[in-house]
């Protein structure tokens, strides 16, 4: 890569920091200690009667929510040193991805002592946890904090992804077995070939996306790649969801969050249907027969689901739903609705909730919402917008009796609550897709983009923001995958997906904001890919879960 007209000059290429291995692993062990005292800190200072106070909680609530961002970081890091330790025992850790390791622990062990940068404004201190940088003074630390994120690492890492643009892989070894690469690179092709040529123009024309490329996702098994075999799946894991979810949103969002739904909806009748409900909707789920649409968030509410009013009345024939919903992605040309209404009128909480499979008659344009009882419309939006997003009104709405999830009331939010571990983990997996869209966007704008003689990608600073974004997005990826890891294994992971997602999203926004920036004034302009990818990265920090609602429930968990 020329280098102001010149060779990149050799200071460059010793980059490298020798045992870089052993030195990354030294500091694992002070992290997780640093993160042990935060949390002791903080539990003493939200603690009322030995119990954690929800009013103290939220009078710490920038410690608390710094906390779950901590946690976040050292968790990222363990799982950067466990993908760099796979990949030398496979003789797979070249150079490229020793900078990026040596580069993700630079940084973050920087900001840990610094401040960790939990929106645009708000930077968590570690005096803001009753901590100090002292507690975090090792030898290695310093010499990573000195030498692991430098100019010349960064400069010498986007010269090795130059060399690599064009490849269908992600930059970087992902770690990942023979199965989930070749799954990688079906679903990467299909996004290269299918969706990326025509996202940008359905994004323009605010278009749904068409049923030709649905049909053809169902064709490949996207709806039904985790259902069961017995139940017409494919009975995959966890992670082929994050590596499909993750090719796909790297072609367009709308088309990567397609299987959203499908995939909420199939853990919903999995984990809380009948077996006559399982048999019934899961098969045609999985062959993309029906297509669901999740119906929970209500005007006025938000992320207060315990508070809902849309109310079911039992009737002879079954149920009568009314009430309003909003923002209800693919509302209309979908055929059944996961229902979150209120049974029990006596109620004020989540213990009086239930869930419904509704049916409905998927609608036309002319025609959006047939059927009887419902009206909705659509809700115009910045990006996300190859579903469409609208506000539903149920007026004596009817729902078979035989449609009540589990054929029992009150366990609508207990079940609900089962589905948010995977739901979050493929919301990482849509996040990484999107950075990594945006890096390339933004990479091959650098290059191609002339300035003062030369491209942009050969100012330090361009080429800089290129390199933290190939970093950052290793480090979300990795977490990520682990995540998955650990719901394929039936261990616990809300933790982990809350902590994926709520990097993921931070880093899909700063990847998008950044490759706008290459792009100066041209990003501003709507003919330029990069503007509908900010659009679309916006959205990843509020659904499933505002980021601020994110760290509340990482440190509640933390606390106890």
């Amino acid at each position: 890569m020329p280098h102001d007209g010149t060779t990149m000059p050799e200071t460059t290429k010793a980059t490298l920091l020798p045992e870089l291995l052993s030195l990354t692993g030294a500091t694992i062990a002070p992290l997780e200690a640093l993160l042990d005292q935060a949390t002791t800190t903080l539990r003493d200072t939200v603690s009322a009667d030995g119990r954690v106070s929800g009013k103290k909680l939220e009078e710490n609530q920038m410690a608390a929510h710094g906390l779950a961002w901590l946690a976040t970081y050292v968790e990222a890091l363990r799982q950067m040193q466990a993908w760099a330790t796979r990949l030398s025992e496979a003789g797979q850790f070249g150079e490229m991805e020793h900078l990026l390791h040596q580069i993700a622990f630079g940084e973050y062990l920087s900001q840990i002592r610094g401040g960790i940068p939990m929106s645009q404004g708000e930077i968590l201190r570690l005096q803001d946890m009753g901590l100090d940088a002292a507690d975090l003074a090792i030898p290695q630390v310093d010499t990573l904090c000195a030498g692991g994120n430098t100019q010349s690492a960064r400069s010498q890492l986007v010269e090795l992804m130059q060399e690599k643009a064009g490849s269908t892989t992600c930059f970087g070894a992902s770690g990942l077995d023979e199965e989930l690469e070749m799954i990688r690179e079906q679903f990467s092709r299909y996004a290269r070939e299918r969706v990326e040529p025509n996202a940008h123009n359905w994004h323009l024309k605010d278009e749904l996306i068409p049923m030709e490329i649905i049909e053809e996702l169902a064709e490949m098994g996207v709806f039904g790649l985790t259902i069961p075999e017995e139940y017409g799946g494919f009975g995959l894991s966890k992670a082929s969801m994050v590596v499909v979810s993750e090719e796909l949103s790297r072609g367009y969002i709308g088309v990567g969050s397609l299987g959203t739904r499908s995939e909420i909806a199939a853990e919903l009748i999995l984990c809380g249907g009948t077996e006559d409900q399982k048999a019934q909707w899961l098969p045609k789920i999985a062959s993309g027969e029906i297509l669901p649409t999740a119906v929970f968030t209500e005007p006025n509410t938000g992320s207060d689901l315990g508070s809902l009013r849309t109310r079911a009345v039992k009737t002879d024939e079954g149920w009568e739903i009314t009430g309003n919903k909003t923002w209800i992605t693919h509302a209309a040309r979908t055929h059944v609705m996961t229902l979150l209404a209120r049974t029990d009128p006596e109620t004020t909480d989540h213990r009086g909730l239930s869930m419904f499979l509704a049916e409905k008659t998927p609608g036309t344009d002319e025609d959006p919402f047939p059927t009887p009882g419902m009206t909705g419309g659509e809700i115009e939006v910045l990006g996300y917008r190859g579903m469409k997003e609208y506000e539903l009104g149920f007026d004596g709405f009817k729902v078979k009796e035989g449609n009540l999830l589990g054929g029992e009331t009150g366990q609508g939010f207990k079940q609900l609550m089962q589905t948010f571990e995977s739901a979050r983990i493929q919301t990482a997996a849509r996040a990484i897709g999107v950075a990594q869209s945006a890096l390339e966007i933004a990479m091959q704008y650098a290059n191609d983009r002339k300035q003062f003689g030369k491209s942009l990608v050969d100012f330090p600073r361009v080429s800089g923001k290129l390199a933290m974004m190939a970093v950052e997005i290793m480090v979300a990826r990795q977490l990520t995958y682990y995540s998955a890891w650990q719901k394929d294994h039936d261990k616990r992971c809300d933790l982990e997906a809350g902590m994926a997602k709520l990097l993921g999203a931070r880093v899909a926004w700063a990847a998008a904001d950044n490759g706008l920036q290459i792009h100066g004034g041209n990003g501003f302009a709507l003919e330029y890919k990069i503007s509908r990818i900010l659009c679309d990265a916006r959205i990843l920090n509020i659904f499933e879960g505002a980021a601020e609602i994110q760290a509340q429930v990482i440190a509640r968990r933390l606390l106890g």
